[in-house]
């Protein structure tokens, strides 16, 4: 945080040293420069969690969740596979509106800023389609769970 608050200034943390999620939201998808800044900042920082928390998984397999995984093009070190959550742009607009407490005009900007879908889609090795109801999804995630764990020679 204190990176972030010399770089971006005191306007964007609060009182108790959180980030103001909402006005860095806005400056780094109105500012390509602000956006690449703070990537800089988080991404090394996030890496060297994610490297850390590797090491002690006891399972078969692990899962890295990289919302900008196939803009940065981090992590080609640790993964195997990339696994894409996909739904219809409509149904993702629908979504972060509701989750993120913002409008479609905001939510077309993020978009934007990101990779299209398509090419997300055309990256990924798996895709679990999230546009259905909540009961679809588990059959998906078994079926990839068994694919993954046979993958290891764990089944």
């Amino acid at each position: 945080m204190q990176q972030i608050e010399q770089r971006f200034g005191t306007h964007y943390v609060g009182a108790q040293g959180e980030l103001h999620r909402a006005q860095m939201r806005e400056l780094v998808f109105s500012d390509p420069s602000a956006k690449r800044d703070l990537e800089h900042i988080l991404h090394p920082l996030i890496g060297q969690d994610v490297r850390r928390q590797l090491k002690h998984v006891a399972f078969d397999y692990a899962m890295i969740v990289v919302p900008l995984l196939i803009e940065t093009g981090a992590y080609s070190d640790l993964i195997k596979r990339v696994l894409v959550v996909d739904c219809d742009e409509e149904l993702q607009i629908a979504r972060t509106m509701e989750r993120s407490r913002i409008d479609e005009a905001q939510v077309r900007a993020i978009m934007r800023a990101q990779v299209s879908r398509d090419d997300r889609l055309r990256a990924a090795d798996d895709v679990i389609d999230n546009g259905g109801e909540l009961q679809q999804l588990n059959p998906q995630v078994e079926a990839l769970d068994y694919r993954y764990h046979s993958m290891t020679g764990a089944v």
